[in-house]
């Protein structure tokens, strides 16, 4: 079965334009997926039926698989099954029927305003690296970026005297996005007295520089974020994407209408968007419990 995931691999590559990150999340899902079915004896793309998908997430739960991780291999199976029949490779698509684990739809974690105050003031020195982190966390929580978006950025995307950037998304969509006044200030702080400094003469045309003057990765800024919460005393969960889930949910709070979040997003289908709709009511849920008199 493995030469059929190589085929997929490329048809997602060159067919879709998916991006690595995507590629990677599939192959993995994908690739323990066939180790599956190796250990089922299944050897064509025939011999899997719905009952042997429905066994193999229940394999994935008893690992230990969170319902929404259940859900992303799914989706991944889908798209190959789907991928199979297509191409002729497969009579049928055992996947069809097979519904999405329950769940689903965790609500995201997010920061309170007042976290978010602390975290963004954390790199409170004037150093290259204090520098840089404030203008990352500032520009995160103004944009709502990706972190994979956020560390791809390039000088050439921003655009300070007019207040926003350019941001290359899934599937390489660009979108603008405003960034406000606070990010503006910030980043123009780090590339007057830091980012130089970082660079070294190399001349990157990459924003946000590591200590060896060369572009961050995800992993590099996940260190960043949690090292900062640490020092803003914040004991929740952080993530690359909390910063992320604290400016939709925030915007929303506050009265921005859901089409404009899910521009500023990047999101393709509003229904993704509508994930932030749930965290809002449940946040309105629990303040009606605690303060209202029959809560």
């Amino acid at each position: 079965m493995n030469q059929y995931l190589d085929l997929f691999l490329n048809y997602l590559t060159v067919e879709r334009g998916l991006s690595a990150n995507t590629l990677e999340a599939y192959g993995r899902d994908l690739a323990r997926y066939l180790d599956f079915l190796e250990g089922e004896k299944v050897c064509t793309p025939d011999q899997v039926a719905a009952p042997l998908v429905l066994r193999f997430l229940a394999h994935l739960r008893d690992a230990g698989l969170a319902p929404r991780s259940r859900a992303r291999a799914l989706a991944a199976l889908r798209m190959f099954h789907k991928f199979l029949l297509a191409e002729g490779y497969a009579s049928g698509n055992p996947t069809t029927l097979v519904t999405p684990p329950k769940s689903l739809a965790a609500l995201p974690h997010t920061l309170t305003p007042v976290e978010v105050e602390r975290l963004l003031a954390a790199p409170a020195g004037d150093g290259p690296l204090d520098l840089r982190d404030r203008a990352m966390l500032e520009v995160l929580y103004a944009t709502g970026l990706r972190v994979s978006e956020l560390v791809a950025l390039q000088v050439a995307d921003l655009h300070l005297d007019l207040g926003y950037l350019s941001a290359f998304g899934k599937r390489s969509k660009q979108r603008v996005v405003p960034l406000g006044e606070a990010a503006v200030h910030e980043l123009r702080s780090y590339l007057a007295r830091g980012r130089s400094a970082l660079d070294r003469g190399r001349r990157s045309r990459v924003l946000f520089l590591n200590r060896s003057g060369e572009g961050l990765t995800r992993q590099g800024f996940w260190k960043i974020i949690k090292r900062r919460a640490r020092q803003a005393a914040i004991g929740k969960r952080i993530t690359p994407h909390t910063l992320r889930h604290s400016f939709a949910t925030h915007l929303l709070e506050n009265g921005a209408d859901l089409r404009s979040v899910q521009t500023m997003l990047g999101h393709a289908d509003i229904s993704t968007t509508q994930i932030y709709t749930h965290v809002t009511r449940e946040r309105l849920r629990r303040l009606h419990e605690q303060h209202h008199p029959r809560g």
